[in-house]
């Protein structure tokens, strides 16, 4: 299988990996899926009713009213928004940057997509009358503009969006008719979560919002186990029928994509669901050494030139290396593509660039995953994810010194 373009100009055929929180696999999950390893039969399509009230239950801790009626599970994000899209029709609004996996699910379906600005405060949210004027813009050109996704806790950019941009947003969404899909898949990565108010879009508009979160993003489960839940407005089951009900509809999609949770897997994903202490001590543990970490790669960023907004959630950085440009012209780098080129050569880790996640061509960011300062071996990755102080460890203060080097050598 070919991997690069013709000219030689990084990946074509697959999106970057999501950033990774290197850590192994659970012990008690591990249990769980051996001990289901002898179920034959899949998940029904959307999850069992186990699985299922699992996922009601956590988004219940979370403030939002759920019961397991209102739920469906996937084998993974990506099928389960396609699904979502599928049951929805109409156009697709995104906020530029968004997580690179959005947008081809609307290309596979044949519908435009249309990126909207986000605010100087975060990413992940449309600005509110940036997005009016491009609903306004897409219908005067014959467009039908029905669904905006946006992120609180945002892939790429790593920023929280204040309650009152979210609400600003949603209010001009559900203004103009368009309904919600909330990733909230990096909800629980939050560095401060003390410290940063989070609000879910569900919270503001109940019936106007479907919420999505894969489980891999806290991470809950492994990524190699995929599992993602999406939780529905509630729907007064008398007044429900397959063709206004968009549960209903997402199954239809579920079943005809045969998109199902595999038996083994089900019952470890519903034991992490129900959050006992092994899972969400290691999940807050992950978050505060990411956190650290990206606040190092964030400092270093800033002193060698480069603009980035203060990471909040994640096990990221978006870095905008505009500053650099003469630097960057001289070595043969003039866009984003030719800079992902570059730095995952210099780096030795993927370092994507805006253009895969919406942004223009032409604007010099990427991000980079703070997996590369964990460690390259399995010991250093334990120490560094063990660590009180991570960043002061010698293994992970030659790699932030090395990221930084290659930052410099861009001036």
């Amino acid at each position: 299988m070919r991997h690069t373009a013709p000219e030689g100009r990084g990946p074509v055929r697959y999106g970057p990996p999501a950033p990774d929180a290197g850590l192994p696999v659970l012990p008690g999950l591990a249990a769980l899926l051996a001990a289901a390893a002898g179920r034959a039969a899949p998940e029904p399509p959307g999850g069992g009713p186990v699985l299922r009230e699992a996922a009601a239950g956590y988004w219940w801790r979370r403030g939002l009213r759920t019961h397991a009626e209102d739920v469906v599970a996937a084998p993974g994000a990506p099928a389960l928004l396609l699904a979502l899209l599928a049951a929805h029709g109409g156009d697709l609004l995104l906020p530029r940057p968004c997580p690179a996996w959005w947008t081809p699910q609307a290309r596979l379906l044949g519908r435009p997509a249309y990126h909207v600005p986000t605010p100087a405060e975060c990413g992940g949210v449309p600005d509110p009358y940036a997005l009016l004027e491009t609903v306004r813009r897409v219908r005067a050109e014959g467009g039908d503009p029905r669904v905006v996704m946006l992120s609180v806790a945002d892939d790429p950019t790593a920023t929280v969006a204040p309650p009152e941009i979210v609400r600003e947003a949603c209010e001009a969404a559900v203004a103009e008719g368009l309904h919600i899909i909330s990733d909230e898949t990096w909800r629980d990565t939050l560095h401060h979560p003390h410290d940063t108010v989070l609000l879910s879009p569900a919270e503001m508009c109940p019936d106007d919002v479907t919420v999505l979160a894969d489980l891999g993003g806290a991470p809950l489960t492994p990524a190699a186990w995929p599992c993602a839940v999406a939780r529905f407005p509630p729907t007064d089951p008398s007044r429900a029928d397959r063709w206004t009900d968009r549960r209903a509809r997402v199954l239809d999609v579920l079943t005809a994509l045969g998109a199902v949770i595999p038996g083994p897997v089900a019952p470890a994903a519903a034991h992490a669901l129900d959050e006992p202490e092994d899972v969400t001590v290691r999940v807050r543990r992950a978050a505060t050494v990411h956190g650290r970490l990206a606040a190092a790669a964030h400092r270093t960023a800033l002193a060698a030139g480069a603009l980035s907004r203060p990471p909040q959630a994640g096990r990221h950085l978006y870095v905008d290396l505009g500053r650099l440009r003469s630097g960057l012209a001289a070595r043969g780098v003039t866009d984003s593509l030719e800079l992902e080129s570059h730095l995952a050569a210099r780096l030795g880790a993927p370092v994507p660039g805006g253009h895969r996640f919406g942004d223009e061509l032409g604007a010099l960011r990427v991000r980079f995953g703070t997996e590369m300062f964990l460690g390259a071996t399995e010991e250093e990755r334990a120490e560094t994810l063990g660590a009180r102080n991570p960043e002061e460890l010698p293994h992970v203060a030659r790699a932030l010194a090395d990221f930084g080097g290659a930052l410099e050598e861009l001036r």
